[in-house]
This record gives structure tokens, C-alpha cells and sequence, in this order.
């Protein structure tokens, strides 16, 4: 074989390929809007660090919510500002992240961005991951209904036993989840507290062995250090964001569910979910972002 025509196949290889290095190659299968309150509890950041090095899922948009007045009060912060402090650490986040890994973040004007992002034609599908209230996702689907068909909804929010008024990103904004679950048509995944609330990672093996990866893991630990007072500390601390990784990037049996009439149509609700899966991945991911980086 000539030298210049095994150059262009090599150039057409995947890097670890190319190198003769073992690698299973993947590619997106998803496009995926990633929409949560990122000024509260760093879950939502970490599940946005997982997101954005998934290789099966391509990130487009990033969209910050606002927290509830009263814990925003506790944590010192400006009840009318959250939503734009979120975004501010979301893009820190991305700074750390790299070039590569930067789609816009939004904050005012989340509605219409997640619109745009809908309408936007691409041959990929396209997922809305909330992990925070249903806040910009009914105000985008108000916005503009016929979205409802360019794309599903994955959330974490509500209960599976029905005590919904318990559960934070539900409570924050009932009319929000009443209007996205009750009388639009978009596919929805929910995510109930009895799931995601089992995603827990001691703090013994954050300081021990996720910290040491690398500087955006570090970051992200170091997140976890500085903890609104609404956030009790305990030997655990939640990853509960982190199923929304588990439903968009992994192999669809890995999110089994039931479905549940509500509103005159069928909801998906997710169980018996892998928490040890999704962590053993992304510290994977976070090991080869260190490397490449």
C-alpha cells in the first residue's frame, strides 16, 4: 500500500483506531437539550459534565430555571437573579469542559432558545432533559405548540406514589407540570423522587477518587464543598440529576418503565434504574477527558 493513500485512511479513522489502541466507537444517537436549575444543589451540574462527555448524546443547548423564592432566600441569593446564576455556573462548568463541549447557555429567553433548537432541522432526534422544574418547558411549549412533536421530554420530577406536592421541582411550579403533563402531547420519561434520590455517592469516594481526576472533576467535588443551607450534608450526597444521562445516553433497557394515564394520555415513568452504571461511566468519561485534555 502507498504511503500517502495509508495516510488517508488512517486520517479517516477514529484517533484510538488510527493508533492501533483498543476503543469501541461511538457516535450521537440524540441531540440533547439539557434545562435544570443549576444555582441549587451541583447535581444538576454534574449530570451537565456527564451530558456533554457522553458520546451517544450531542448537547446543543443548555438553559438555566429559576429556584424556588424560599430557597433562594436561604442561600442568600437574589429570588429574582437565580436563573442567571445558573447559567453563570453552567458556564464555568463548559469553560472547564473545553472547546469542544460548549453549547450556548440561556437564561432569559430559555423559551424561545428551546424553541429554535426544536425547529432546528437535523437528522438526530432530539431530547429535552429537565432535571429542575417544568418551568421553561411549558413556557416554550406555549411558545409553540407544534414542538411537541419534535421532541421528547425527559424528567425528574413528582413521585411514583402520587404525593406530589412533597417533591421539589414538581412543588416549584404546579402549573408548569400540570400544563406539560396534562394537556400538551410530548412524549414524556418521568423520573420520580423514589428513583433519582437513589443515586447517592459517598463523600469519602468524592474527596478519594473522583476529586483526583482531573480539574473538572475537581471543580465539581469542590461544588459540593461549598453547599446551600437548604442541602443537608450526610455521609452521602445525591447525584439525583444524573438519571437524565442514564435515560438519554444509555441503551433504552437500561431505563425500564411503567406507564401511567395521566391527563387522558399515557406517561412513562422510570424504575429500578442503575446508579452504580451511571457512576462507573462517568468517572470513565472523566478519566479520558483528562486525558485528552
Amino acid at each position: 500500500m502507498k504511503r500517502r493513500h495509508l495516510l488517508g485512511c488512517l486520517a479517516a479513522l477514529p484517533l484510538a483506531q488510527a493508533l492501533g489502541r483498543p476503543g469501541i466507537v461511538q457516535r450521537p444517537l440524540a441531540r440533547v437539550i439539557v434545562d435544570n436549575d443549576f444555582a441549587g444543589d451541583p447535581d444538576g451540574l454534574v449530570a451537565l459534565a456527564h451530558q456533554l462527555l457522553a458520546p451517544a448524546t450531542r448537547t446543543v443547548l443548555v438553559t438555566a430555571s429559576a429556584l424556588a423564592p424560599r430557597l433562594a432566600r436561604m442561600a442568600g441569593l437574589d429570588p429574582e437573579r437565580t436563573a442567571q446564576d445558573g447559567a453563570r455556573r453552567a458556564r464555568a462548568l463548559l469553560r472547564l469542559a473545553g472547546p469542544g463541549l460548549r453549547p450556548p447557555v440561556v437564561a432569559d429567553g430559555a423559551a424561545q432558545a428551546i424553541v429554535d433548537a426544536a425547529l432546528r432541522d437535523d437528522p438526530l432526534p432530539l431530547v429535552l432533559a429537565c432535571g429542575g422544574p417544568l418551568t421553561n418547558v411549558a413556557a416554550a411549549l406555549r411558545l409553540q405548540p407544534a414542538i411537541a412533536a419534535r421532541m421528547r421530554l425527559v424528567w425528574i420530577g413528582g413521585t411514583a406514589a402520587g404525593d406530589d406536592g412533597a417533591e421539589y421541582n414538581l412543588a416549584t411550579d404546579v402549573a408548569a407540570a400540570r400544563f406539560v403533563l396534562e394537556e400538551t402531547r410530548i412524549p414524556v420519561l418521568q423520573i420520580p423522587s423514589e428513583e433519582y434520590r437513589r443515586f447517592q455517592v459517598s463523600v469519602a469516594t468524592l474527596n478519594a477518587e473522583v476529586a483526583p481526576l482531573s480539574p473538572l472533576a475537581r471543580w465539581l467535588v469542590n461544588q459540593y464543598r461549598h453547599l446551600p443551607p437548604f442541602v443537608r450534608l450526610g455521609g452521602t450526597l445525591t447525584f439525583g440529576d444524573s438519571p437524565l444521562v442514564t435515560a438519554t445516553a444509555f441503551d433504552p433497557a437500561a431505563t425500564p418503565f411503567i406507564t401511567r394515564t395521566v391527563g387522558g394520555r399515557e406517561i412513562r415513568m422510570a424504575h429500578s434504574l442503575d446508579p452504580q452504571l451511571n457512576f462507573a461511566d462517568f468517572t470513565a468519561l472523566l478519566r479520558a477527558h483528562a486525558r485528552r485534555a
